[in-house]
Order: C-alpha cells, then structure tokens, then sequence
C-alpha cells in the first residue's frame, strides 16, 4: 500500500476533497472548531463518505510543522506523477494556446506555492520544473499554493532543456526573465503559445536554459531594490501575459 500523505489548510483539504475525493484517506479535525469554514469541509468529507477524526492541537501541529494547519489536516494518497510524456500530451491536446510556467531550480517550498497560486489563477495549463535542485510538492507548498497543487499539473522533468526544445517543436515560444534583458515584460510578446521561465531565488536561469530560450525580458525597477521575490516577479510577468492574451 502506497505510503501515505499530508495535506493541511483549509483550501488545500477542501480542494482536494473537490478535485480528487479519491486521494483523501481521512481528515482531521481541531477538537472545539465548529465555525463555518469547517463546517463546508466537513460536508464535503460527509458527502464523499470520507472518514472524519477529531483530534488536539498538538497533533495537528507535529503534522504541519512549521506551517499552518488552519485547524484541519488530511491522510492523502499520493496523486498522480506527470511526466515529460504527459506534458507534451498536454501541450498537443490543448485547442487554445498553450501557456505553461516554467521554474528553473526554485528550491524554496514557500516561493513554489506561491508560484503555483498565481500560476493557477493566472490560468496556466502546467508549471514544469527540473527534477534536481527544485522544491518538491512538500505539504508547505501545497499549502501555500491554497488549492493550486490539486488542480494544476507540476511536471519535474529529468533534462529541462530537452523539455523546452521538444516545446518549442511544438511552436511553444521560450520567453525567460533575466535582469539584463534589454526589453522589459511589457514591451514582450506573451500573447501567443507560452512557456515563460523563472530562474532561482539567487542565481536566476542556469546557462542551458537560458541558451534555450526565443527572447528574454525584465521586470523593470525603478527603487533601490535590485530584484523581486520569485513569486512576486513570477505573479508580475504571469499576469501581464494574461492582460496581452485576453484572459
């Protein structure tokens, strides 16, 4: 039997017990919540025949470590690993243009949440990113990422840079974000098929990728402050596509 998982914070249980009721085991419950937000969690699991456990504080706490459990918790089975193959599926199947996320080596599991977050609500159809050095869907970034971790596919990928040359096969444009880009995110075209790369927190895009993109742009800066949270910049030039597109 599959090992199984965590998952805590209100819109992340509740959207799992929306998009995937299969994966959710069981749910738990701070003893002495009754306020509506757990009362529409608790109708979900009741509506799926999902098991519903009381417990206390503390162990709500040693689950969600250093995050934040928001009172509910649940036992999930892993979901589904999407690979390389099911990305280019994807990508063919799509009958609009696609529009992906790309993160090169965000370790940070709180950038990657928050990534997926505005990934999902910018409309993004998957974020990819490198197998090695990157931050895994950890219980911090699905909690961060408020529900997005279940509805978005997050494609880990073994070589990145062969992933963007079979997109760009597939007509996808490669548009990366470096700080001495000469264009800014603003004069870019991010209207058509899309896949717009985000390097690490500090070093940026690795050179292969960077060798692999069709253009680059910037998040021009007009303070003192150099650069820009990943998530922040990723939530800046997301939706900047987003306005260009129509969306």
């Amino acid at each position: 039997m599959a090992k199984l998982e965590v998952t805590f914070g209100l819109h992340s249980v509740q959207a799992l017990l929306k998009s995937a009721p299969q994966r959710v085991n069981e749910v738990l419950v701070l003893e002495g919540r009754q306020d509506q937000r757990v009362q529409k969690v608790l109708a979900s699991a009741s509506k799926q025949d999902i098991k519903v456990r009381t417990v206390k504080k503390k162990e709500l706490e040693k689950l969600a470590g250093e995050g934040s459990h928001q009172g509910v918790a649940a036992y999930t089975f892993p979901g589904e690993l999407h690979d390389e193959g099911f990305l280019m599926n994807l990508v063919e199947g799509l009958d609009e243009a696609p529009f992906l996320l790309v993160l090169d080596g965000v370790t940070d599991p709180h950038n990657l949440g928050a990534c997926l977050r505005s990934a999902e609500a910018a409309g993004v159809h998957a974020v990819i990113a490198p197998k090695d050095n990157s931050a895994s869907l950890t219980a911090i970034a699905r909690k961060v990422a408020c529900g997005a971790a279940e509805t978005l596919p997050y494609v880990p990928v073994t070589n990145l840079a062969r992933t963007l040359k079979k997109l760009q096969e597939l007509g996808v444009w490669i548009i990366g974000t470096a700080g001495e880009a000469e264009g800014t995110v603003y004069q870019g075209s991010l209207a058509g098929p899309l896949a717009l790369v985000m390097g690490a927190e500090e070093k940026g895009m690795r050179r292969l990728t960077r060798e692999g993109c069709d253009g680059l742009i910037k998040i021009p800066m007009a303070g003192e402050v150099s650069s820009l949270n990943v998530s922040v910049a990723t939530g800046v030039c997301l939706f900047e596509a987003v306005r260009q597109r129509g969306l």
